[in-house]
């Protein structure tokens, strides 16, 4: 793909700084973010797809750092710079390039350097007047750059996160099927593990301890794992920690112990992940789901209905929104209400927003505690695309 002209450029810095002026008079201020960041913690927070796809380099010093591969995290960074306990209301608005290797080719809508035009909203206390005000003002900028025709698709992890909860599952299941959503295969593979009606397989090490391993007794595992890689000759560096180790053989030797999930309840989880269509009768499908399976996801679905009336308050027209309850497989720190707009040129493969609620990621930034946080960004170079396109 050819480097972008000056005539270029330059209409991406004033498309930039129109949709800046939007988000600055709805109250956002905006902050320079830096474009070099540690790699680690982006590593560690973005994902598996995304960290696959960023550039990761290594300083003079040793130092691991990284091209940013998205401006949330960097967003991130700057509030607890700012305020480290990070539960202190504050409203951001930035602009600048974001990094991120194409696997499949590089193109105009798709680049390896790209710019995001955004909002970052931390610590609002009412986590669904948030959303709309979100999604409210980003629909707003598209509007004012010139935009008529757009759809909204939502999603929402909170309302899954309820189902795992309202399911007699032990702890560890609801972790590793909320890990294996954003891999649609690895989530059917770990579901259908868990309804199997032998014990799972087991590796030689675990195999080998299995009858000494008490799953309540974490400390006394890690002594008997100690004692038997040591006699083993086997060494932990520059692999796995000695916690690691014992934590997962645990799981295993748990696992083994535990009746399979029943099959109705797969086939709740299986028939959530399948809904889909206008976000308007979502609620509907989703509440005679819950009440097919006899559980209660009435304070989740509760939150939908506000969102939802929130959004029309907002000036979103939500009449033909469509929801996915499968929605949402892209960046790993989403942990509620998941949002795209989509322009209908473009398809759903090139989304013009995204954005959604990541409420445990300034923690994972260093934040002491979990803090709400929602926000957006814009890809501008598709936007100025398809402007350009339907003025030509």
């Amino acid at each position: 793909m050819p480097p972008a002209t000056a005539q270029q450029l330059e209409a991406l810095d004033a498309q930039a700084r129109r949709l800046l002026a939007v988000f600055t008079r709805a109250g956002y201020e905006h902050v320079p973010l830096a474009v070099i960041q540690p790699a680690g913690l982006f590593l560690d927070v973005v994902g598996e797809g995304l960290r696959a796809r960023t550039y990761v380099f290594t300083d003079p010093d040793g130092e691991e750092l990284c091209l940013r591969p998205d401006l949330t995290v960097p967003t991130c960074r700057l509030h607890l710079a700012r305020h480290p306990a990070g539960a202190i209301a504050a409203r951001y608005c930035y602009s600048g390039a974001a990094f991120r290797y194409q696997p499949a080719g590089a193109d105009r809508a798709h680049p390896r350097e790209f710019r995001q035009v955004g909002v970052e909203c931390f610590a609002a206390a009412d986590r669904e007047q948030a959303d709309a005000e979100v999604v409210g003002v980003i629909v707003a900028a598209l509007s004012d750059a010139g935009l008529e025709r757009i759809q909204l698709r939502i999603g929402d992890l909170g309302l899954f996160h309820a189902l795992l909860e309202a399911l007699p599952l032990p702890p560890r299941w609801r972790r590793r099927l909320k890990h294996h959503f954003w891999r649609p295969e690895a989530f059917r593979a770990e579901l259908a593990r868990l309804t199997s009606n032998g014990p799972p397989p087991m590796e030689d090490l675990t195999r080998t301890l299995a009858d000494r391993l008490d799953p309540g007794k974490r400390e006394e595992a890690q002594a008997i794992v100690a004692q038997y890689l040591d006699r083993s000759g086997v060494e932990l560096i520059g692999t796995r920690t000695l916690a690691e180790i014992s934590d997962r053989l645990l799981a295993e030797v748990a696992d083994a112990r535990e009746p399979p999930l029943a099959v109705e309840h797969a086939a709740l989880i299986e028939s959530y992940v399948a809904v889909r269509g206008p976000a308007t009768t979502a609620s509907k499908k989703l509440g005679e789901l819950a009440q097919r399976g006899k559980i209660d996801l009435t304070h989740a679905l509760a939150a939908f209905d506000r969102r939802l009336a929130l959004l029309q308050s907002a000036g979103v027209d939500i009449k033909d929104a469509a929801f996915s309850a499968e929605f949402g497989r892209n960046l790993e720190y989403y942990t509620g209400f998941v949002f795209e707009i989509i322009a209908p040129e473009l398809g759903v493969k090139s989304p013009l927003a995204g954005g959604g609620r990541y409420d445990n990621l300034l923690a994972d930034v260093g934040a002491p505690c979990s803090v709400p946080a929602v926000g957006s960004c814009i890809h501008i170079e598709r936007l100025l695309a398809l402007l350009c396109a339907s003025s030509s």
